[in-house]
């Protein structure tokens, strides 16, 4: 008797069909194809005005789908408006090169800013979310510091630790170790490839860093002459 195939096809939460990414009128890839499915940690890699970060853009929302289809996290990219996008955004963690944490703020209340945004206002949970996220990322006892208190790589930690703490359905992160040190990208992408380990949330991570790619195995999205392409000797994450 032949054993029954027990493999299990994984949800998909990205799925760009035919699409071109323009910045205002300027085409800057074309003919896109390109998917995520949960536990895949994908790599888009290209120099510098290739457009990684462009295609990033349009998958978050911040540039709109002209051209092609689109589904991100359940979401039609074409259907975006103005009332949807703060729920789309609800289902996504973003992880910048530049932090983009509120200066004015301690760690929490840069947390908590994010957690009262989504509408969730019990101050028992907010602490308890913050804790969880802080923990996760090392920085269990950073609450109280703002952030020019925190070297770069902590506050790359906090910036992860805002990325998760909504539990999202995918995590895009744009060079999150473009601004850091050799060794503290190091420290950085092992946080961040643990976690990702751990709960199989997709990521999509845009960087020109190959040692990188080296040492924390991926598939990976060539972004080259206005095309994206896939590198088919990529290796699965295990």
């Amino acid at each position: 008797m032949m054993e029954a195939d027990v493999s299990v096809i994984k949800p998909t939460i990205i799925q760009i069909k035919d699409a071109a990414i323009f910045q205002n009128k300027h085409l800057v890839l074309d003919d896109v194809n390109f998917e995520a499915r949960v536990g895949d940690f994908i790599y888009l890699v290209g120099r510098t005005g290739q457009g990684k970060s462009s295609l990033l853009k349009t998958l978050y929302g911040d540039l709109p789908l002209q051209k092609g289809d689109g589904m991100v996290c359940g979401y039609d990219l074409k259907q975006l408006n103005k009332k949807t996008i703060p729920f789309f955004r609800r289902k996504i963690g973003i992880v910048f090169q530049d932090f983009q944490l509120l200066q004015d703020r301690t760690i929490y209340d840069n947390l908590s800013f994010v957690l009262k945004a989504v509408g969730i206002t019990s101050e028992p949970i907010i602490k308890q979310k913050i804790d969880e996220a802080l923990t996760l990322v090392k920085l269990p006892h950073k609450e109280q510091n703002y952030p020019s208190q925190l070297s770069g790589g902590e506050q790359q930690r906090i910036a992860i630790a805002r990325a998760l703490i909504n539990h999202p359905e995918l995590i895009l992160a744009d060079e999150p170790t473009g601004n850091l040190d050799p060794e503290t990208s190091d420290e950085i992408m092992e946080l961040f490839y643990n976690i990702f380990k751990e709960q199989q949330t997709p990521v999509v991570m845009a960087t020109h860093n190959y040692q990188l790619i080296e040492k924390f195995k991926g598939i990976i999205y060539m972004c080259a002459n206005g095309i994206v392409s896939k590198d088919e000797s990529y290796v699965v994450v295990k």
